[in-house]
C-alpha cells in the first residue's frame, strides 16, 4: 500500500493547493485496520489504490515506513489532521462537510464542540448515515445536499474500511474538492470517546486504550489483526533485505 512520507503543514498545504487548482481527490488516514483489510478483500484494495493521498495514521506504519529506508516518515493521525486543518479553515473561510457520527446527535455534539473551538469555521452541512447500504434514492440525497452545500472538503468518519468504499464510490459524483477519511475522529472531537495519552501513541500502544474503552467492540480487530500484520511486514522486510 503506497503512504506518503510527510506531515501536517505538508498535507495540509496540499490540501489547500487542490481545493485552490478546482481539482478533486480523496484522503485517506491509513491505520493497521485498513492495511490489514486491503490484504484481505479486493473491492477495499482497489479503493485504497484509487485514493489520491494516503497518509500513516498509524505509528506501527511509521516504524515500518522508517525500517523500509524513509528515515523523515512521520505518523499523520486523523483525528490531528482534522483538528489543525478546522483550525486552519476556520481562519481562511474555508467551508466544510462533516458525513459520519454514531448518530445525528452525536453529529450535533460534534458540530457544536467544533464550532465552540474553533470560531468562524463554516460547517456547510452535515450527514450521519444509518449502519446499512443507503439506497439509490438515499445516496442521490445525500450528493444533492453535499454539492448544495458549497463545501470545499468532506470529512468522512465511517471507520474504515467502510469510509474508503464510500469515498471510492462517492468521489466521482461530488463536487466538493476533497474528501478526507478520518475514521474515529468525530468520536474524539465530540467527547464521546477519550483519546488515547500521548506517551501511549507515541509508543504504539493506542490500541491497547481502545480496547480497554471498547473491548466488545475492538477486541476481535487487534486479535486478528495486529499480529497478522507483524508477521506480514516481517515478510516483506526479510525479503527486501534479501534482494
Amino acid at each position: 500500500m503506497p503512504l506518503a512520507v510527510s506531515d501536517y503543514d505538508e498535507v495540509i498545504e496540499w490540501m489547500d493547493a487542490t481545493i485552490e487548482a478546482g481539482a478533486r481527490g480523496w484522503v485517506t488516514a491509513a491505520a493497521v485496520n485498513l492495511v490489514m483489510s486491503a490484504h484481505d478483500d479486493p473491492d477495499t484494495m482497489r479503493a485504497v489504490l484509487g485514493a489520491t493521498l494516503a497518509v500513516p495514521d498509524g505509528q506501527p506504519l511509521v516504524w515500518a515506513l522508517r525500517l523500509l529506508g524513509h528515515a523523515r516518515a512521520t505518523r499523520v493521525y486523523g483525528p490531528d489532521l482534522m483538528e489543525r486543518y478546522c483550525a486552519h479553515a476556520a481562519g481562511a473561510g474555508t467551508p466544510i462537510y462533516l458525513y459520519g457520527g454514531r448518530s445525528e446527535q452525536a453529529l450535533a455534539l460534534l458540530c457544536e464542540r467544533l464550532g465552540e473551538r474553533f470560531p468562524g469555521l463554516r460547517i456547510a452541512g452535515g450527514f450521519s448515515p444509518p449502519f446499512r447500504p443507503l439506497t439509490a434514492e438515499e445516496r442521490e440525497q445525500v450528493v444533492a445536499e453535499i454539492d448544495g452545500s458549497g463545501a470545499k472538503v468532506v470529512w468522512v468518519g465511517t471507520g474504515q474500511p467502510k469510509q474508503e468504499l464510500w469515498m471510492s464510490e462517492m468521489r466521482p459524483r461530488l463536487q466538493a474538492p476533497l474528501l478526507v477519511g478520518v475514521g474515529a475522529a468525530f468520536d474524539f472531537h465530540a467527547g464521546i470517546v477519550s483519546q488515547a495519552p500521548g506517551w501511549m501513541q507515541r509508543n504504539g500502544l493506542e490500541w491497547i486504550y481502545r480496547l480497554s474503552r471498547e473491548p466488545r467492540r475492538l477486541w476481535r480487530r487487534y486479535a486478528s489483526q495486529n499480529p497478522r500484520f507483524v508477521a506480514a511486514f516481517a515478510r516483506q522486510y526479510l525479503l527486501r533485505e534479501h534482494r
